[in-house]
């Protein structure tokens, strides 16, 4: 893992393709794969437990939604930046940019916490809780708060990491903390007795695990170590952190205020509802955690071949994502239609309204998951290319612009199928959407490659 600035500079603008890509998604697909267990190994372990711990922590997910959308608005508005300037050979603005990415990270985490623990019991209220759900979710929610600031950093210098090049320093961080929690989660909750407060803790020290590897490793192998003195809070800086970070904070803010609609519309059906469509929601994000991460190997290309002019690499690397993608997406989608209950089953097996409504959204939600191939690496590649309009408006769509109208629409329509089918049907919109958006942006990178010739 001996690298150097310029080594990596060599090897992300002159290695094949398929083969560079490959190299660099297999730790970032792990590091996500990792990353989602945080919420899959509690939603499990609340399982075990009740119906009103798997919603609590379903409810939570949302504020987890928040606080990681900060870390990826600064972490890939930076990195973003800071691969574009390294492939330019400007290593002085791309160190700035880390630390000012960094440190704003950090303290818009310390204020997430702060104002959080502060109106605790209404925002509880405020994310769909039922009466019977609210004690669960004060509990959980009162303590994941604090590791705010850990996982708002922890983020950023995964991304900035990763951006340069150097995707197994990023992923040894992350899933360090994440292995923790995972061995963590089940002493605390059963072994001491401490329940669903067991598992918030677990979390957080987890978290707190992964930011001090991290941070530690953010100066190692040609990476940019982390300096307060580089810190530049200024406006220039503040508008490529806004233009590059601005499709993350609008697709995970979104995912946020989404699954905030998603919980109080099935908390008309009962709490079986909100529990079912909650642990849909972590098996979903589990399975489009391998095609992120894939995406995510495809960045750090993206954005160094950009910086360099080397447009047909771009180019080549978007298709050989989206084809790969694709090709995984079918086949799970075929190979989990048939076993629905069975998966659903393994977060809430005693409890059959659960298990009905999860497996219903899931099915439905199989139908489309080959089409996120073309919208994840679509919109991470308009995002990379610094194409903030066309990839804000591409990251708000699923989520934002198409969900939230159809789960205010549909329920009132069909009752709790208008909830299942709800994601599936907004998938099918921001593909549409997703076409004429990246058609225009790899046009225009073929006539850049062409006016070069």
């Amino acid at each position: 893992m001996k690298h150097s600035a310029e080594s990596n500079y060599v090897n992300l603008t002159t290695t094949p393709v398929p083969r560079l890509i490959i190299s660099l998604a297999v730790p970032t697909i792990i590091s996500m794969l990792v990353t989602s267990f945080y919420v899959m190994v509690d939603t499990y372990f609340m399982g075990k437990i009740n119906t009103q711990s798997t919603a609590a922590v379903g409810i939570v997910f949302s504020i987890m939604s928040i606080i990681q959308a900060v870390g990826f608005f600064f972490g890939h508005g930076s990195g973003n930046y800071i691969s574009r300037k390294l492939g330019a050979h400007e290593a002085d603005k791309a160190e700035k940019m880390a630390a000012t990415g960094f440190f704003f990270a950090l303290f818009t985490g310390i204020i997430l916490s702060v104002l959080g623990l502060v109106f605790l019991t209404p925002l509880s209220v405020m994310l769909g809780s039922t009466p019977t759900i609210l004690p669960y979710t004060e509990k959980y929610l009162g303590i994941i708060l604090l590791g705010a600031p850990f996982m708002t950093s922890s983020l950023v210098l995964n991304n900035q990491i990763r951006f340069q090049g150097n995707a197994m320093y990023a992923m040894i961080g992350i899933v360090s903390g994440a292995v923790m929690n995972v061995f963590l989660a089940p002493i605390l909750i059963f072994v001491l007795d401490l329940g669903i407060s067991g598992a918030a803790i677990a979390t957080v020290i987890s978290q707190i695990f992964s930011f001090t590897l991290l941070f530690r490793m953010s100066g190692k192998g040609g990476n940019i170590r982390i300096r307060y003195k580089n810190f530049t809070p200024t406006r220039s800086f503040i508008k490529e952190i806004i233009g590059g970070g601005t499709p993350s904070l609008a697709r995970q803010g979104l995912a946020s205020v989404a699954t905030i609609f998603l919980n109080v519309a099935a908390g008309r059906y009962g709490d079986a509802a909100i529990a079912g469509m909650s642990i849909v929601t972590r098996i979903s994000m589990f399975i489009n955690a391998s095609l992120i991460g894939f995406g995510q190997g495809f960045q750090p290309v993206c954005g160094f071949n950009y910086g360099a002019g080397l447009y047909a690499r771009v180019r080549q690397g978007f298709w050989f994502c989206v084809k790969v993608g694709f090709v995984f997406l079918l086949l799970l989608a075929v190979a989990g239609m048939g076993y629905a209950e069975e998966i659903v089953a393994v977060f809430r097996k005693g409890d059959p309204d659960v298990i009905a409504v999860g497996a219903a959204a899931l099915r439905w939600q199989f139908i489309t998951y080959p089409l996120g191939s073309w919208i994840i690496i679509s919109n991470m590649m308009l995002q990379t290319i610094r194409k903030p309009i066309p990839a804000t408006t591409l990251s708000s769509a699923r989520q934002g612009l198409f969900f939230i109208p159809l789960i205010l629409i549909l329920p009132t329509f069909w009752g709790l199928k208008g909830v299942e089918v709800c994601q599936a049907l907004a998938d099918s919109l921001t593909f549409l959407l997703a076409i004429p958006l990246t058609t225009y942006a790899l046009r225009e990178m073929k006539r850049k490659e062409a006016n070069k010739l």
